[in-house]
């Protein structure tokens, strides 16, 4: 077939092949604007079918393309998407006569046209074509990667580069079955959404056919070829499915015996979803798939994909890696009905796809293991999105999206932590089961199709009964920034009055929104709808006034300093929620220049003892702060450091420690996780030279071939501490440095290898910055790992400058290194680091034009005014900051 050849010709010769499909110019007088988001309503698709040659130890992959659709009205032009596609030849198809017509991408985003010299009637049409297209080396469209010996490929197409892989109406509201065949090198495995029908031979090239797929948009097709690993099974049947659901793990070679735990663990999840959704799993079929360089993972339906560490681990894994795995199958999960059955109809409601998912991620992944206590890592990401949102660059949740080039910018934490964080607080203010029938009505309504949040939000209007419900969700999806709650009264009596938080010296209008609020003292809780400026509440019981019982409020909140006090004192037998909701409301206060150090500093000492691992770990966040920002001088510095010895000293002799091989293995998840958190903190805060003799001494033996020396828990951190010690050398640590590095491109294990290559910049000297940045580079270091090296540098408060001066000067090569679709939009942070107005405005000059007109752009405003409003908190309160903390004890 000519995708077998079309494959051959494009790996020998894809410039040549390039030139040669390039069409002649094309009059476009009286053709329609370039559209720069939705394509115009001139054609509809309604079935694909595709048929590809994929070897990913090639340079190319090519093949054959048909789409079926419906022509609205005559045209000679059609709008369509193909990014970076060589096109050898495309027709239509219509009345049983063919049409050649001329291909021309028209828009850097890939919106592509093609031009006929007759007009095409209107009514059904088929579009065929012969094409080939180059592998990514990063995570998006079709990418490849070499892991060890072998070549493997796979398929990231949200939000907009399935056009990379193949011509399309590339947009969500556009949903059709896919029929997909893949010619793939003999014996290699081939993986789709649906189900394999038959294995076939053509040649020396394997025919996998594929089942057609049940309805879905572009961005959701999936195709993965390679020399895989995998571990097959079933999910018994449920009450809402009458027949066992075929599963696998599929992932590289190396992987092969890390997989049964995925497997296994993932049927239960698939029954908790089911049970919440009430119906069955809406697939034939669930292969969860994993990628050494995927960045987090996708919903494919049918066709999970995820980073490596998310499904490779096994019984003895850290409580942290468990609990990525409950919270990220879980999300994933969900969206094969949230996202895969009822899709948004554009880009400008995917807040509510992934909203959702992580609300359900953090929930399902509770009910399966409720020991790991994954619920409470939503609120982490809930108030982490606080300070972004308290940002007066930013957007709401439900953003107008009328750009390409905007989407990747709305999968931030606006979307997933703000986002999920508001779905809880509606959730549990409207009581879990009519929450839950809605979402049910919500997916009756519109499966295997389309629908808007304005639908959303009527099934949820529809089972709360409530009318106050749609318009108060709108005021927290509508309209960025967060509240800020202020009591004043005392005794359960008090006046609460709602502004738009903002920090020390910026100043945000007006704003309103219908705020549910629930506050409790002791046993007594209240819930109440603030929709006004001010209000009032009267709560009963006794003890300290909890202004967001449970921590799900999406808010933060002012207090008297003795309701403050109070608070704090009691700390530690707060719910984890609440003692997050605490440490944010704490911090925030002092940011907007009211709470003080002091405050901050009572507050690690008591919350620290909070048995909940979440609570205890925002216990100090505010102290870190302090520390990471620059505003303590250096006998505050030195001060801050001793104080935090006294806090976690005396729990690491209570936990224990040794870094051996399996040795928790079997404790309660709680502690484990309390454990790793205090070494984290003796080491890189407390600087305790035991503690650190004991990690370098670990990594020393284990490097040297003592697999059981260092457990993988503390891979990172002894990696860490190691580089450290040996950067007090004469060369700064270069040759250890190297001698990492060597021993990182050796491994592919999917924990081990990320360690190694993160404690590189540990060292923190110029040496090795410098051969990082210069020399680190290997056929080995794949384009994501490069990027992260670079970035480690910068992210280093000791080569923050060193790093910074390489990306200003690297910056378009760095943009196109294949760090995948959302690395635009991340590189702002890591060169934020600093603080200082002055820095604010080096940042502006130096990346503003760089970055305009990207989706990084947003994100560089925000680093921009962080970086600005640290300054100024420090030229505020600086200097009272390092008093304060230099008279800790």
């Amino acid at each position: 077939m000519l995708a077998s050849s079309l494959l051959t010709a494009a790996a020998l010769a894809p410039s040549a092949m390039a030139q040669a499909a390039a069409p002649a110019p094309v009059a476009t007088d009286a053709i329609a604007p370039v559209p720069q988001g939705k394509l115009p309503d001139a054609v509809i698709p309604s079935a694909y079918r595709l048929d590809l040659s994929v070897d990913p130890s090639r340079t190319r992959f090519g093949g054959h393309v048909e789409i079926d659709a419906s022509l609205k009205a005559p045209s000679r032009y059609v709008y369509l998407h193909g990014n970076g596609l060589a096109m050898h030849k495309a027709t239509v198809t219509v009345a049983g006569k063919t049409y050649e017509g001329q291909w021309k991408q028209v828009d850097p985003s890939g919106v592509a046209l093609l031009t006929f010299d007759t007009e095409l009637p209107a009514g059904p049409v088929t579009f065929a074509f012969d094409y080939d297209a180059p592998f990514h080396e990063g995570p998006d469209g079709m990418f490849h990667v070499k892991v060890g010996n072998d070549w493997y490929s796979w398929t990231q197409f949200e939000s907009v580069d399935a056009r990379a892989a193949y011509p399309s109406f590339d947009q969500p509201g556009y949903k059709q079955p896919f029929t997909v065949t893949l010619r793939t090198p003999k014996g290699l495995t081939a993986v789709s959404n649906a189900p394999e029908t038959s294995l076939t031979h053509d040649g020396e090239m394997d025919v996998h056919h594929f089942a057609p797929t049940a309805p879905l948009p572009t961005y959701l097709l999936a195709m993965m070829v390679g020399p895989f690993a995998v571990v097959s099974g079933e999910a018994p049947p449920t009450p809402q499915r009458d027949h066992p659901l075929p599963m696998r793990i599929i992932s590289t070679k190396e992987n092969a015996g890390k997989l049964t735990f995925a497997l296994d663990n993932s049927k239960q999840i698939v029954a908790h979803l089911e049970n919440y959704f009430g119906q069955s799993f809406p697939y034939p079929k669930l292969d969860q798939i994993t990628s050494p360089i995927m960045g987090g993972a996708m919903e494919n339906a049918g066709a999970d994909l995820y980073q490596d560490t998310l499904l490779v681990l096994d019984d003895h894994a850290s409580t942290r890696q468990k609990r990525e795995f409950g919270m990220v199958v879980g999300h994933e999960l969900a969206h094969q009905w949230f996202g895969d059955l009822v899709t948004p109809k554009w880009w400008d409601d995917i807040w509510l796809n992934e909203s959702f998912a992580n609300w359900m991620g953090y929930r399902i992944g509770n009910e399966w293991r409720p020991d790991l206590n994954v619920a409470a890592g939503a609120l982490e990401e809930g108030f982490a999105a606080m300070n972004t949102d308290a940002l007066l660059a930013g957007r709401p949740i439900h953003q107008k999206i009328e750009k390409s080039s905007q989407v990747d910018a709305a999968f931030d934490s606006i979307t997933y932590g703000k986002g999920g964080h508001v779905v809880a607080m509606i959730a549990a203010f409207m009581g879990d089961t009519k929450f839950r029938d809605g979402v049910r009505g919500y997916m009756a309504a519109h499966r295997y199709g389309n629908a808007s949040s304005a639908e959303f939000f009527e099934a949820m209007a529809q089972a709360s009964g409530d009318p106050r419900i749609l318009p108060a969700m709108q005021s927290f999806t509508d309209q960025q920034g967060v509240p800020l709650l202020t009591f004043t009264g005392s005794n359960g009596n008090y006046t609460v009055t709602q502004s738009r938080y903002v920090r020390l010296g910026t100043k945000a209008p007006a704003q309103i929104w219908g705020v549910p609020m629930c506050v409790r003292r002791g046993d007594a809780r209240v819930c109440q709808l603030l929709d006004t400026v001010s209000g009032t509440v009267q709560v009963g019981g006794t003890g300290a006034l909890i202004p967001n019982a449970g921590g799900t409020g999406y808010y933060r909140f002012e207090l008297p300093k003795a309701e403050w006090d109070a608070l704090i004192a009691q700390s530690a037998s707060l719910t984890g929620g609440e003692g997050q909701a605490l440490s944010d409301s704490l911090r925030a206060s002092f940011q907007a220049g009211r709470a003080s150090a002091t405050q901050m500093a009572q507050l690690a000492r008591v919350m620290s003892k909070n048995p909940d691992s979440y609570a205890a770990d925002a216990a100090t966040v505010g102290m870190e702060s302090l520390a990471a920002s620059d505003m303590l001088d250096a006998k505050a510095s030195a001060a801050y450091s001793a104080f935090m010895g006294t806090i976690f000293r005396p729990q690491l002799a209570t936990l224990g420690f040794t870094p051996a091989l399996g040795a928790y293995s079997g404790e309660a998840p709680e502690t484990s996780q309390r454990r790793v958190q205090t070494v984290a903190q003796m080491v890189s805060t407390v600087k305790d030279k035991a503690v650190i003799a004991t990690l370098v001494k670990a990594a020393h033996d284990w490097l040297a071939g003592d697999t059981k020396a260092l457990d993988p828990s503390w891979y990172g951190v002894a990696l860490r501490a190691y580089m450290g010690e040996h950067a007090k050398g004469e060369d700064g640590g270069l040759e250890t440095a190297k001698a990492l590095f060597a021993r990182a491109l050796a491994t592919q294990d999917p924990l081990a290898r990320p360690a190694l290559l993160g404690s590189l910049a540990s060292a923190g000297t110029p040496k090795v910055a410098g051969w990082i940045l210069a020399d680190a580079k290997d056929a080995r270091l794949r384009a994501t790992e490069r990027l992260q090296l670079v970035a480690q540098v910068a992210l280093n408060k000791t080569t923050r400058q060193i790093g910074y001066d390489f990306i200003r000067d690297n910056f378009d090569g760095m943009l196109k290194g294949g760090g995948g679709i959302f690395f635009a939009t991340r590189l702002p942070s890591v060169i934020s680091g600093m603080c200082s107005v002055k820095a604010s405005g080096d940042i502006a000059r130096d990346f503003g034009a760089k970055m305009a007109g990207t989706p990084g752009q947003l994100e560089l405003e925000r680093a921009i005014e962080r970086v600005k409003d640290c300054g100024l908190l420090k030229e505020a309160r600086g200097k009272q900051v390092s008093m304060e903390i230099s008279k800790l004890k």
